[in-house]
């Protein structure tokens, strides 16, 4: 990346959380959160053998969810 400024090479930053934390933000089981990560609903990245959930992924699902509950 020769030339290039720190701006263009830089990623977001994104806060990833914990399948446990994701589970007890949303006040639901771990189960539960796998399940929702398996049948993609939730995306999430795997990191050795566990997953990481960003954050906004979490914002998102939960918006979803109360918009087609109204």
């Amino acid at each position: 990346m020769a030339g290039a400024s720190h701006a263009e090479g830089r990623l977001p930053e994104v806060r990833f959380l914990t399948v446990a934390e994701v589970a007890t933000l949303m006040r639901v089981s771990k189960m539960t959160v796998y399940r929702l990560v398996h049948s993609n609903e939730l995306t999430a990245v795997r990191v050795g053998r566990s997953f990481r959930v960003p954050e906004h992924a979490v914002h998102e699902y939960l918006r979803g969810a109360f918009s087609e509950s109204a």
